[in-house]
């Protein structure tokens, strides 16, 4: 059995280290030691082509002086190492008077995602012969599937936060991937599809949740389903956006812009406009780390604050931002347990976990028979946004024309264009089909990338700008 984090690095040392990270006279001083084990395997043309192991181990110390912010990190546990990593961080603070001996106490934490079975004690020949399967199933499910490609992956990290306010915090994440490529062709005209999914879930959630044939099915449906595709009408015109992952638009065209970096900064359009009307009376804005089981879920953030569910916007009216302890010192607001990094090699920035709008009162059904004329989207791309002014653009990955109530033909190249606070006002009607995605999505800022959740019920969204080729009469 390998050694706990709390041997590896015993406790009087870390209260050592946070003695020295404040011996220059820092208000403020972190901790933070992870140990990760992620292992991977990849399938292309019905064979494994890669697979790989990696371990990571190393300790993050970072240091706050007004704010300013020293930060250091070291993957050598010798106590010289690790008190030299801490004077480094220290550096920014060469004034001040020293504080006393750091003490801290262990916090105890929510456990919200326990698992039968860790991918990591499961033999790499399970995991391989979970993507020989997908592949089967995609080829199986239609003659004009003519390639698959997937990936599973796992990782199990462990974390310890000291603080110098106190605190002791431990957590294992567990976080496991499936996800898989279907290529379909027909008379020269090849369509992608995608699927897959996961979460701080055991290998189970793979036998009973998401067996690899519903996930290749899924796959080659989306790529299937294009091949045909019209080219996308272009112009303002109604939108309707599926359940689930949609929720990426919401995302990248609000979530972000309500971080409490970008907020203090005066570089997000949402700064000073708390208790404002910033979208539809129907839309509720929730960012939440509670969630049982969901990529974006955490028992604590990595300052060692408990994560806990936060209302951003509330019946349109915007209450609240995602705010880690620097933004929260800056702005005389209380940490949100919002603080995450990618690992002890960055320090830690306010970040969405799981973040979703609430369910509404309309049924979906209604919501498209409502349309004469406009745009279904399915699932999305990749997409831009514009934090200082809410500007963004996102590709349809699939979409369909809806003609008088009903789905119609697949598009092809349409991409939607707008700005966030004003496509949030012409939300006129939500879904009481709330969903969240499957369990795939990666959040990048700043140079790093930490998991998150989405999610959207069947939402309508009025004189939204659809970017295409063709121009309907």
């Amino acid at each position: 059995m390998s050694p706990t984090l709390r041997e590896l690095v015993p406790l009087t040392v870390v209260e050592q280290l946070l003695s020295r990270a404040l011996a220059t006279g820092g208000d403020y001083a972190e901790v933070y030691v992870e140990r990760s084990h992620t292992s991977s395997v990849a399938l292309e043309e019905h064979k494994i082509r890669t697979a790989a192991y990696a371990v990571s181990l190393g300790v993050g110390i970072r240091v706050v002086r007004g704010t300013e912010v020293g930060y250091a990190y070291c993957d050598d546990l010798d106590i010289g190492a690790l008190l030299k990593t801490a004077g480094v961080a220290a550096s920014i603070a060469r004034s001040g008077k020293a504080t006393s001996p750091v003490a801290v106490r262990m916090h105890t934490l929510p456990n919200r995602y326990p698992v039968r079975h860790a991918a990591d004690g499961v033999p790499a020949k399970e995991k391989t012969a979970l993507l020989l399967r997908a592949d089967e199933a995609g080829h199986r499910y239609d003659a004009r599937i003519s390639q698959m490609m997937g990936g599973f992956a796992d990782q199990t990290k462990d974390i310890l936060i000291a603080t110098s306010d106190g605190i002791l915090a431990e957590d294992r994440q567990i976080m496991c991937r499936l996800s898989l490529t279907a290529i379909a062709a027909h008379h020269g005209e090849r369509r992608t599809g995608f699927h897959g999914g996961g979460g701080r879930v055991g290998f189970e959630h793979y036998k009973r949740e998401l067996p690899p044939e519903v996930a290749a099915h899924e796959a080659a449906r989306m790529a299937v389903a294009q091949l045909g595709a019209v080219e996308a009408p272009a112009g303002p015109q109604t939108v309707v956006l599926s359940p689930g992952w949609s929720g990426i638009l919401l995302h990248e065209a609000v979530g972000h812009g309500l971080e409490a970096d970008f907020i203090h900064k005066g570089t997000s359009l949402y700064a000073g406009k708390l208790g404002e009307k910033v979208a539809s009376e129907l839309v509720t804005v929730i960012d939440s780390g509670e969630l049982p089981h969901r990529r974006g879920s955490i028992n604590v953030d990595d300052e060692g604050e408990i994560a806990r569910e936060k209302v951003l916007i509330e019946n349109g009216v915007l209450r609240g931002y995602m705010v880690d302890k620097l933004s929260g010192q800056i702005m005389g607001l209380p940490s949100t347990g919002s603080g995450r990094r990618e690992s002890y090699m960055h320090p830690p920035m306010p970040r969405m976990t799981n973040t979703y709008m609430a369910a509404g009162p309309h049924d979906p059904e209604d919501i498209v028979r409502e349309v004469e004329r406009g745009l279904y989207c399915a699932a999305f791309g990749g997409g831009q946004v514009d934090i200082a002014n809410g500007n963004f653009v996102f590709e349809v990955r699939e979409g369909y024309l809806i003609e008088n109530g009903h789905l119609g033909a697949p598009v092809k190249n349409a991409m939607l264009i707008g700005v966030g606070p004003e496509a949030l006002k012409n939300v006129v009607r939500v879904g009481n089909d709330a969903k969240l995605d499957p369990g795939i999505g990666t959040c990048g800022k700043d140079g790093q990338s930490v998991p998150v959740g989405v999610g959207l019920p069947t939402v309508r969204i009025d004189n939204l700008t659809v970017g295409g080729t063709a121009v309907r009469g």
